[in-house]
């Protein structure tokens, strides 16, 4: 109880709230004391080729509107690139990486910057790669239920249209509205929809990618079962960038559900939530779409940062967690009545204290709101540890305790989870006015040895990245790393794709 009076005290002091709103994270160079590889400045005669090919307006030289190019959404990592490159189309994505391979210039390719591991910032002066101008949607399939576009398209941008036909993005995500469609399939992001629809190794069915030399690789295939040779499309997806850049997708797109419905629950344990689950799964079964899981402390943020409403309006609000199922199918009636026994069974067996559903558009919106805005408004606190792990589903929740116990630092503002149980990911916050390298110390590589001994993965969702280089050791084992480390020889001998992520150490360095 002490925690939590002090984490919400701490919470409201305006102080912290506005600490993060203007100042700029340490340089990523100087903060994690990496050494430049030896790849070439960038001099005046490079850039005069960038503007030649693209022409000066989509040459970006100014420092300051770099910056926001340099900065990651989290604000955790900073790079010191002053180029910024912004093709539009893949012939021209060819010209820079051949210009750039032969004279030896890093290149960092740049979605929608909304990754968690510092992967789409540059570490040092690396060129940024921003793909935001290709952004086409070429074809869609109503038959076969196809969607072929560039990578540059935001996911919501393609919901909306594929919502005029009929159709849905197999993929959801909290970022939807300036998230890349390249960035995605280049991380393999999950989100909230992979419990129902699975990963994007499952559901992107061809795609265009550039290697590090020019070469365009055309793997744009659209047939559900093409078993030919090598699937050379699986190279690209969560390979971050680093073997090549993605600039079209064809991709799967599931029927829109003609009912979607929602409950928010209340419970009193995380055992409960373990015992919501498996009726869920029980009861819900082919309709179950979603299952999502907040502590009381991570449904504070929403509420607190965003002025957000409880959806459950109970005058006792003691809730410790909270779970947001959603349900999608073809029959309203069904749909609803099988949600609403769930819920009754689920309340008569002591399970859950309390909960609402609802199948009104707004009052979905709202509710999922008070979900997706935790991972914004707890950036407004100051800095935060943030961690996208996955578990066994009966550990989800273990992580928190353990960091509760272990770290009891009075700057802390607070420690808390969330995330798609469903699949075992879990979101873990870690929230301080500014950044200290003594909490750093106390949490990395804890965490992940914790995590690895839960037999659990240090990266769900997000990738590695430049942050969890040092970690892919305790998800992937010595002979997985060893191959890993020869396809990036073989496909960017120079090293000049997003280098400093995903690999540690580099073999080869120019």
């Amino acid at each position: 109880m002490y925690f939590r009076i002090f984490v919400r005290a701490l919470f409201r002091s305006s102080n912290v709230r506005c600490f993060s709103a203007n100042a700029k994270p340490q340089f990523t160079a100087d903060r994690y004391k990496i050494e430049r590889y030896a790849y070439s400045k960038i001099s005046k005669e490079h850039v005069a080729f960038f503007k030649e090919l693209l022409g000066r307006n989509r040459v970006i030289t100014d420092p300051e509107e770099c910056e926001s190019y340099n900065i990651d959404f989290s604000r955790i990592v900073r790079g010191k690139s002053n180029l910024v490159l912004k093709p539009k189309t893949t012939n021209e994505v060819s010209s820079i990486l051949k210009y750039c391979n032969e004279n030896r210039l890093a290149v960092c390719p740049q979605s929608g910057n909304t990754g968690l591991v510092g992967g789409s910032v540059p570490v040092f002066d690396e060129i940024v790669l921003s793909m935001k101008l290709m952004n086409k949607i070429n074809e869609t399939n109503e038959l076969d239920g196809v969607l072929t576009c560039e990578a540059g398209c935001v996911l919501e941008d393609l919901d909306n249209h594929l919502a005029t036909v009929g159709l849905m993005m197999p993929i959801d995500l909290g970022a939807k509205g300036s998230c890349l469609i390249g960035g995605c399939v280049s991380t393999n992001a999950g989100g909230i929809r992979l419990l129902r629809y699975g990963n994007l190794h499952g559901n992107v069915l061809g795609l265009e990618a550039v290697k590090a030399n020019g070469d365009v690789v055309d793997c744009m295939n659209t047939l559900k079962k093409n078993n030919t040779g090598y699937h050379l499309k699986h190279l690209f997806i969560g390979s971050e960038g680093t073997l090549g850049v993605v600039t079209k997708v064809a991709i799967q797109c599931p029927p829109l559900p003609k009912a979607v419905n929602v409950t928010f629950l209340g419970l009193s344990s995380f055992d409960k939530v373990l015992k919501t689950f498996q009726l869920a799964k029980k009861e819900l079964a082919e309709i179950l779409s979603s299952y999502e899981v907040m502590d009381k402390l991570s449904l504070d943020v929403s509420v607190e940062q965003f002025a957000l409403k409880n959806p459950l309006t109970s005058k006792d609000d003691g809730h410790e967690f909270y779970v947001l199922i959603e349900t999608s199918g073809s029959n309203a009636s069904h749909d609803e009545e099988k949600l609403s026994l769930f819920v009754e069974k689920a309340l008569s067996d002591g399970i859950i204290e309390d909960g609402t559903l609802t199948s009104d558009p707004a009052k979905i919106k709202s509710i999922w709101s008070i979900r997706e805005r935790i991972s914004e408004g707890v950036l407004r606190e100051g800095y935060v540890f943030k961690y996208d792990v996955s578990t066994p589903v009966q550990s989800f929740y273990k992580v928190i305790e353990v960091l509760r116990e272990r770290i009891r630092d009075p700057r802390i503002i607070r420690i808390s989870g969330y995330g798609h149980m469903g699949d075992g990911n879990i979101h873990v916050q870690i929230s301080i006015p500014t950044y200290e390298p003594e909490i750093a110390a106390e949490l990395q590589p804890f965490i992940f040895e914790y995590i690895s001994s839960l037999r659990g993965s240090v990266s769900a969702e997000h990738g590695v990245g430049f942050t969890k280089t040092k970690y892919l050791h305790m998800s992937r084992n010595s002979s997985e790393i060893e191959l890993m480390h020869d396809l990036k020889k073989l496909m960017d001998p120079n090293c000049i794709l997003n280098p400093y992520k995903v690999l540690y150490p580099l073999k080869t360095s120019p």
